[in-house]
């Protein structure tokens, strides 16, 4: 009688708490899995951006500021860039999305829009 209590205790536990395997935690994702990743995604804002910022009037004439232009762009470019900073976030952890975003990739952005801009005139 003292072995069904102690077996339903047991069960409404192992239900309550976390699994003893790594079967329910997400897979190790090597450094290479997070780039093949998360490139396509960059890329995918990146030529947002520089369609949106190539496709306004004031590109390319002398009162344009291209920083402007880029902020311009960022309501039609929006689920592109949130899909590059989501992803981030799932591959390598909580807030990097948005520190990527603000940091290394805004830093390049300026010249790889000029120079995607250029490449497709040519």
């Amino acid at each position: 009688m003292l072995i069904a209590p102690l077996f339903g205790t047991a069960l409404v536990y192992a239900v309550a708490t976390e699994p003893l395997n790594s079967a329910g935690q997400a897979t190790q994702v090597s450094p290479q899995q997070k780039m093949a990743a998360t490139d396509p995604l960059v890329r995918s804002a990146t030529d947002c951006i520089v369609r949106a910022v190539t496709a306004d009037p004031r590109y390319g004439t002398k009162t344009a500021v291209l920083g402007d232009l880029i902020v311009d762009s960022m309501p039609a470019c929006r689920q592109p860039v949130r899909a590059m900073i989501d992803a981030y976030d799932r591959y390598y952890g909580d807030g990097s999305g948005e520190a990527f975003f603000m940091g290394p990739y805004l830093d390049v952005l300026p010249r790889a829009v000029v120079e995607r801009a250029k490449k497709a005139r040519e």
